[in-house]
């Protein structure tokens, strides 16, 4: 995937999240929220013949209030599908219905997702106290999906790597005696039984593995094998793994550790082969980041000096936090007619003034004046030529850009000294 491709599939997948997110705070007084899944190519005729069938089967709701949502719910869909002929190539999805709003009150919302990151298999339709996204929410979990494997001779670990995320799932502790043996052995027999213990711990790691893995062989993109020498040799050598997860091993590396931190060591230094994986693509431009922050002059961050760096297009790389959930209220002062840029929390209210920089004066602002700080600063960037990529918090360096810096950072093509 080119770095466009995979700038606009982050893109999309934002766009789908602020959606989902929007959509699970919402909730119905019954089973009166509507949510209809379109596959591709669907005539919408046909929808929209299921929509009026639905429409008449509605009049059954013994609830008046709830048989009157619903069938207006209904309504607004089949008026919007009235713009379409056939669904979009990898389907399209429908919500509709009464929200609650507090002190009695409802209000009614309808939206239209169209061409979700992955195609939607089958038509379902379904009414509930809350909008069904679950199906878009696995749509948006991270893809890739490795195996990993630590182990030396006294324990081993195995779990998954799930997109960006290192997943700790089983460990075993070994029965193998020390190098030094006890009195009265003689040394040939002690070789003997440490090399038995030796294969049955590995027999067991094998088999902590096969079960883990081997229900999921046919969608994992490989395995990944650490420890030190000559452990990590001896195990894959010896053919302990079931043979088609011998197969899918894409290699060994050393690792100092060989508990839970053992697998994110194996990550990282199993970088060239998973160059391709999502998170290793994250924390490159993580990594760029950080040495020119603390090296050179080349780097931004917060808010305000992104902004002030990307309206003289002096960013090269816009970098987003995934967690990053603000509005910026952006209210003109009536005294100076400075611009003034404020971040609010996503969910909370707009506040009714907000102070300005530049003379102090007190500027009035309404909830118009708000808007997606993302979209707010991705728009800026695509005015010039600024590359933008969202980036995970499921390791130090990401989660680090969230916590310290706001969740906004910026790598610059020159030094601009802001």
């Amino acid at each position: 995937m080119s770095e466009q491709d995979a700038e606009q599939t982050d893109r999309q997948k934002y766009e789908f999240r602020k959606v989902i997110e929007e959509l699970d705070e919402y909730e119905g007084s019954g089973t009166q929220l509507v949510s209809i899944y379109v596959p591709g190519g669907t005539r919408v005729s046909e929808v929209q013949a299921h929509v009026t069938q639905e429409h008449s089967e509605a009049s059954n709701i013994k609830s008046k209030q709830t048989r009157t949502n619903v069938q207006d719910a209904l309504s607004s869909i089949k008026s919007r599908l009235q713009y379409y002929e056939e669904a979009p190539e990898n389907g399209m999805v429908l919500f509709s219905g009464a929200i609650d709003t507090g002190g009695g009150q409802t209000d009614m919302v309808t939206k239209v997702l169209e061409s979700p990151p992955d195609p939607i298999e089958s038509f379902r339709y379904h009414c509930d106290s809350h909008f069904l996204t679950e199906p878009l929410e696995y749509m948006l979990a991270d893809k890739g999906l490795y195996g990993l494997i630590v182990l030396d001779r006294r324990e081993a670990n195995v779990g998954w790597l799930k997109g960006k995320r290192v997943e700790p799932v089983k460990s075993a502790s070994s029965l193998v005696p020390g190098k030094q043996r006890k009195g009265g052995q003689s040394a040939q027999r002690f070789a003997r039984l440490r090399l038995e213990a030796i294969d049955n711990f590995y027999q067991e790691v094998a088999g902590m593995a096969n079960e883990l893995f081997v229900p999921d062989r046919h969608e994992m993109d490989g395995i990944l094998v650490g420890g030190p020498s000559p452990t990590k040799d001896e195990f894959l050598d010896g053919d302990y793994l079931h043979h088609e997860l011998q197969d899918l091993v894409l290699g060994k590396f050393d690792v100092s550790y060989t508990d839970e931190s053992g697998l994110y060591d194996l990550v990282d230094n199993a970088e060239e082969a998973l160059a391709d994986a999502e998170i290793m693509q994250d924390k490159s431009r993580m990594e760029t980041f950080f040495k020119q922050l603390h090296e050179g002059e080349e780097a931004t961050y917060g808010f305000g000096p992104t902004r002030q760096n990307l309206m003289m297009g002096s960013v090269e790389t816009l970098l987003l936090s995934e967690d990053l959930r603000e509005d910026v209220v952006v209210a003109e002062c009536p005294e100076c007619g400075a611009t003034e840029y404020e971040l609010v929390e996503r969910l909370h209210d707009t506040p009714e003034t907000v102070e300005c920089g530049d003379c102090g004066a007190a500027i009035d602002v309404a909830d118009e004046d708000r808007e997606d700080v993302i979209e707010h600063l991705m728009a800026i960037a695509d005015q010039r030529g600024t590359e933008t990529h969202f980036v995970s918090t499921d390791f130090e360096k990401g989660e680090q850009l969230m916590d310290a810096f706001g969740g906004i950072a910026g790598i610059l093509r020159y030094s601009t000294g802001v």
